[in-house]
């Protein structure tokens, strides 16, 4: 009987699992992997890449530095008593005296707190105004009608201050349209444009016609990125229209929203200039005397340049530091605000 014998199947080659990238075959641990560094362009290179876009910006930078950066130097005229016909090399060094006279002199106090008084209603009535119009416009349905609402809502900010407070003469004025119909119907006409006393509801709804509209661009934008499936599917889980903006709309616009109240605050010194000088005879210094028409009264007209420089310094070091403490405040509820908080 012959017996054969049955062998076991060879059992496959056991085949070799490749160890972690960068793993070496004596077990010691992975390496670093090496990252290829790339290449560094010189300097005349990228300086040939972006010449275009350098052009392009060059008259920009030249504006910022004629009309911003540059008088900056000036303002060491603000520790000094300073002399037109001497120059600033002249001129006599006074130190903090300038401060001292300015913040015991009772005007500049009074153009101080009349500024913060005029740039809170603003703040109040002014800020919400830009984001209804958007809201508006985001939800008109035919395009032609909201090009149209657009336009009509543009156009104003074109027009120049003397145009505006000309404008709101003739409507509002003793002599103008509204005045004259009330005397036609045997009624007294109302001193819309000389009462101090309604002098901040004049300028807050001059600056509203003038500006909302334009401050509207800034909303749309930020509307237009807001992903539209959200809204479809909050529509599809049959959510409303107000219930889709309180949920998807102003969340989304929530960081705009307060990257520009971080700028109103910083900017809230400067209730304007134009605006308030134009209207200063009208309704009085006491109305309207700011910080931006005490400077020029005080620096330009009345020959204290010293004073003058002074007090605008006072205003940019302190809007400088409502800036920095909005933005902090801004980080404390998560948002990255004018420039995101660095993270260690």
């Amino acid at each position: 009987m012959n017996s054969t014998t049955e062998q076991a199947p060879a059992l496959p080659e056991a085949r070799r699992v490749p160890g972690p990238p960068g793993g070496n075959a004596s077990g010691s641990g992975p390496k670093k992997r090496k990252r290829n560094k790339v290449p560094q362009q010189s300097f005349r290179s990228r300086l040939r890449r972006d010449k275009q876009m350098l052009l392009m910006m060059l008259p920009g930078v030249a504006f910022l530095l004629l009309f911003f950066y540059i008088p900056i130097l000036g303002n060491v005229i603000a520790f000094q008593d300073y002399q037109p016909y001497l120059g600033i090399g002249d001129s006599l060094w006074v130190g903090w005296q300038n401060f001292v006279d300015l913040f015991g002199n009772p005007d500049f106090i009074h153009a101080f707190w009349n500024t913060l008084y005029l740039a809170a209603w603003q703040l109040v009535f002014l800020f919400p105004v830009p984001l209804v119009l958007a809201l508006i416009v985001d939800s008109l349905v035919s395009t032609r009608v909201r090009r149209i609402f657009q336009s009509i809502a543009y156009l104003p900010h074109f027009l120049s201050w003397v145009l505006v407070i000309a404008f709101f003469q003739q409507m509002l004025g003793g002599a103008g349209f509204v005045n004259n119909l009330l005397r036609d119907l045997g009624m007294d006409p109302i001193p819309f444009m000389t009462n101090p006393e309604t002098f901040p509801v004049m300028v807050v709804v001059q600056m509203i016609w003038k500006d909302a509209g334009w401050a509207m661009i800034i909303f749309l934008a930020a509307l237009a990125s807001i992903d539209a499936s959200l809204y479809e599917a909050a529509a599809a889980d049959g959510a409303g229209r107000w219930r889709r903006m309180w949920h998807i709309t102003l969340p989304g616009l929530r960081p705009v929203i307060v990257l520009l109240l971080i700028l109103r605050i910083g900017d809230i010194l400067s209730v304007g200039f134009e605006q308030f000088i134009l209207q200063r005879d009208a309704v009085g210094a006491g109305a309207a005397e700011v910080l931006d028409t005490f400077t020029y009264y005080t620096g330009v007209v009345g020959g204290g340049w010293s004073s003058g420089a002074a007090a605008g310094l006072a205003k940019g070091v302190v809007s400088a530091l409502l800036i920095y403490g909005a933005n902090k405040l801004a980080h404390r509820f998560g948002e990255d605000g004018i420039f995101a908080k660095q993270v260690r």
